[in-house]
């Protein structure tokens, strides 16, 4: 549209005035700018250009051990235990109602650090403090397979270890402050493994070779010495809290917290792998909490043991408290999660054996759901929708490559292929789905004296709703249709033969490419059959 000539004049008017005023303006407002653009230019320069990354992870701690639902309903165990700050980090995260984990502690802890699969890694038990120790209790029908039994290495050619690239090693190369807190368990005595140091943290406190504490308490120096020795799994780094009413939960919060204030001071990014003793044995009171539930009517061994997890949520409370006095919670993940399943074998545990994870079957040490299916949380404000639920199931191998991608590590130069799968499209989208992903469990060992189901020499896979068990002694196969029977009660491999089929095969395959061991028979030394060798022979004998 073309001017008028009265719009030309107001216009040269308002130019004439800007050339007297303006410039005037320009002499006082620029200076201001400036300073004030250097300031925030600064100030965006000093901020974290990742997010700073806390994994949190709970040793032993079962589905169903918190009052926060992973199910449909609530159950009376989420009644029974008291857990605010999960129920917190669940309203304002993502709840992961299908997350798995390994059977046992090391093999969960050596997949984190490494993404891969236990099947291929073979730290497929626990590892003992002490080197070159096999843990595989003796067994009178099978022989144990020639595992990883010294944990995983940074350094090549270690025997009876996984050489691999380490997760905190990467993060700390790509600018993370990296801190390990609490319990390692990566690998046995003597070994570069043991040392948390040594797999590229920075900082370490009370990591080693043990795997669970001698004492909770702090007047026990976190210590129970035999015949005057200290015990092989006294709590090492404590000093400060010798002595003191300090339960080991608080103390390795508080030590954490300290250790927190030094990637603040030079304003970097953090990573922060705070892994709890609790709710591993021995199952003590911490006096904080036991109370309301003796008064609840539990038996002692459980109200220890709801005590133990209570003490964990506190930390978790106070993590995210210290988040929010520090301004720091909406550039801070928060990835919570367990090693294996709960432990639900008797003597050790109050009331029926097997029952603790219900509805799920078992506990620790089996590849049923009770063994393997942990509560998993996620926050991250910003990115993961508040009060949202991801019903895809994921594995503790996919902890490796997600971090990697949160913090924005792009082709890390690693040693081991990573067979872990990033979540990050789950945390943006909670309903994204793959039901064509096969996840595999392969524990090829005995980790404990009692017998049970599931809880030795057994292998699983699970890909969409069917998850086929496979037991190495007996060589019974198994298939069960989780949407409908999530307690695993129902054995529909006679139902389902095409299914049973497609998917042992499918199995089969997997084991085979990841080179899983097979452990021997005892009366003759002849390997246990591959499931699909199995099937065929039941299927060509009529079976």
């Amino acid at each position: 549209m073309a001017f008028s000539s009265t719009k030309r004049i107001g216009v040269r008017l308002v130019m004439r005035q800007w050339r007297h005023s303006g410039q005037r303006f320009i002499r006082w407002v620029l200076p201001v700018g400036s300073v004030l653009l250097v300031a925030f230019m600064t100030r965006m320069n000093s901020l974290p250009k990742q997010p700073n990354i806390i994994v949190f992870l709970v040793d032993d701690m079962g589905w169903q051990d918190t009052s926060v639902p992973f199910w449909t309903e609530a159950t009376a165990f989420n009644k029974r235990y008291h857990t605010p700050n999960m129920e917190r980090l669940a309203r304002e995260g993502m709840k992961f109602t299908n997350a798995y984990a390994n059977p046992v502690c090391t093999p969960t802890r050596v997949s984190l650090l490494t993404g891969m699969n236990a099947t291929r890694h073979r730290v497929t038990n626990w590892t003992s403090p002490n080197r070159n120790t096999n843990t595989d209790y003796p067994d009178s029908s099978l022989s144990p397979v020639n595992w990883n039994l010294n944990g995983l290495s940074p350094v090549a050619d270690v025997e009876h270890t996984v050489y691999a690239t380490p997760l905190p090693a990467i993060l700390s190369d790509n600018g993370y402050y990296t801190i390990h807190c609490g319990k390692a368990h990566f690998g046995s005595a003597g070994t570069p493994g043991s040392n948390p140091t040594n797999l590229g943290f920075r900082v370490n406190i009370a990591g080693s070779e043990i795997g669970h504490p001698a004492s909770y308490l702090g007047t026990d120096n976190y210590d129970r010495p035999v015949n005057g020795k200290p015990s092989r799994n006294a709590v090492p780094g404590l000093d400060l809290y010798h002595g003191t009413d300090t339960f080991l939960t608080e103390a390795l919060t508080k030590e954490a917290l300290k250790a927190l204030e030094a990637p603040l001071k030079q304003q970097q990014p953090f990573f922060l792998y705070m892994a709890h003793y609790a709710v591993h044995t021995p199952i003590m009171a911490d006096k904080r909490f036991v109370d309301k539930y003796h008064q609840m009517g539990l038996d002692g061994t459980e109200a220890n043991y709801a005590s133990l997890v209570e003490g964990m949520d506190k930390s978790l409370g106070d993590i995210l408290q210290f988040l929010d006095d520090h301004k720091l919670t909406d550039n801070t993940i928060i990835l919570f999660m367990s090693d294996n399943g709960g432990l639900s074998t008797t003597p050790l545990r109050g009331g029926q054996a097997h029952t603790h994870n219900l509805p799920l079957r078992a506990g620790k040490g089996s590849v049923y759901e009770g063994g393997i299916r942990e509560p998993m949380l996620v926050r991250w404000p910003g990115v993961v929708k508040a009060g949202s639920t991801a019903s895809q199931y994921v594995l503790i191998d996919d902890f490796f490559p997600t971090i990697l991608q949160i913090a924005s590590v792009k082709s890390p130069k690693l040693i081991q292929p990573v067979d872990g799968r990033s979540f990050l499209p789950i945390l943006r989208k909670s309903t994204w789905s793959d039901p064509s992903r096969m996840l595999v469990w392969h524990h090829p060992n005995r980790w404990i004296a009692q017998e049970g189901p599931a809880l030795a020499w057994a292998s699983a896979c699970r890909q969409g709703d069917w998850k086929l068990v496979y037991q190495h002694k007996t060589g019974q196969l198994e298939l069960y249709n989780l949407k409908n029977d999530i307690g695993e009660q129902h054995n529909v491999a006679a139902q389902e033969p095409q299914q049973l089929k497609r998917l042992t095969t499918l199995f089969t395959n997997e084991l085979q490419k990841m080179g899983a061991q097979m452990p021997t028979f005892t009366h003759n030394g002849q390997a246990v059959r591959w499931p699909s060798e199995v099937l065929s022979r039941q299927l060509s004998s009529g079976r």
